[in-house]
């Protein structure tokens, strides 16, 4: 595993870090074994940075790892989230100190931990000028209360914004050889700027994994049952192209999920991508990715096989996309 500075101020972490948006059930139930497992192979793997929210399972996520680190002795670095309010309409945000600081607090008591490395604003409050939340976030800052801070799914004018108040750790978007539009301007403001860009969602939901989806088997929970990518005809279209991907990644000898996490890497080595699982076997199938090195006609490959903008519908439906800040 190789390790990077996070942001202009941070500690190195693990490049690959662990998305722990599974722990709280988001594609199907999980339970407690099992994550501590995919935990514990995490850790063997050398990876040491985790990526939560409040809002994963109501808090299920984070009680997940705070439950570990309390009874493995082990402290992950770990970054979380605030700014949406849960229960609320869907898309209702609150950015204002009193709220924040309340699920700061909350997040930290679920973490068992009185410090967190990085901090992220979920979702923007439009309405709320984001150098006022920025000033925010410095001041819990200062308070020794998080390492450092970040936003989600903000545009490149906005990361300027709040980067003229104090420097921004890490914003995190979606990206990955389906999702391309932070080369449209995030990911070179993040480079001018010193802020880590921290791609989620990397394996395009699952997709890129070494058998073919079933669609029909999502539960009733999984986020990706509305999603347009994931419904037909568009999902066959999307299944067909990248299973010519994973025909390539295997003939080199390389799993289809560490191949599409190596092309993150190879195209921007400062990012740190966070792909999510709930089991030690499909994590163990991708940590390796660090180690695997493109040459340029590697590189003109992948880009024949899944040319920019291959992918078949829509990232998200109207309803789920509500609160992200678009800008392309």
């Amino acid at each position: 595993m190789k390790y990077i500075k996070l942001g202009t101020t941070g500690p190195k972490v693990s490049q690959i870090a662990l998305g722990a948006m599974s722990f709280g059930g988001f594609y199907g139930p999980t339970d407690i074994d099992t994550s501590f497992a995919c935990l514990d192979a995490a850790r063997s793997a050398g990876i040491d940075f985790l990526d939560t929210s409040n809002m994963y399972g109501r808090g299920l996520s984070e009680t997940v790892i705070g439950d570990y680190q309390a009874q493995s002795g082990y402290r992950f670095k770990v970054a979380t989230k605030g700014g949406i309010v849960p229960g609320a309409a869907r898309g209702t945000t609150d950015n204002s100190e009193p709220y924040l600081r309340q699920m700061l607090e909350e997040s930290l008591e679920r973490l068992k931990t009185d410090f967190v490395e990085l901090y992220y604003i979920h979702r923007r409050e439009f309405a709320r000028p984001i150098e006022e939340v920025t000033e925010t976030l410095a001041k819990f800052q200062a308070e020794g209360l998080i390492g450092q801070f970040g936003f989600s799914e903000i545009s490149p004018a906005s990361l300027r914004r709040a980067a003229s108040v104090a420097p921004v750790g890490a914003v995190q978007n979606e990206y990955s050889l389906w999702t391309r539009y932070p080369e449209l301007g995030l990911v070179q403001t993040c480079r001018e700027l010193g802020t880590t860009l921290v791609p989620f969602s990397p394996l395009a939901r699952g997709m890129f994994s070494e058998d073919r989806l079933d669609i029909s088997a999502f539960g009733e929970t999984d986020f990706r049952r509305n999603q347009p990518r994931f419904t037909e005809p568009n999902y066959s279209y999307n299944a067909d192209q990248i299973a010519g991907f994973r025909a390539w990644a295997n003939a080199k000898g390389w799993t289809t999920s560490a191949a599409a996490l190596a092309w993150l890497l190879d195209r921007d080595d400062s990012c740190i991508p966070i792909p999510g699982t709930r089991t030690a076997a499909h994590l163990n199938e991708w940590a390796g990715a660090t180690e695997i090195r493109f040459t340029d006609q590697d590189r003109a490959e992948i880009d024949r096989l899944l040319p920019a903008g291959f992918a078949h519908g829509d990232r998200y439906s109207d309803a789920q996309i509500i609160g992200v800040e678009r800008y392309c």
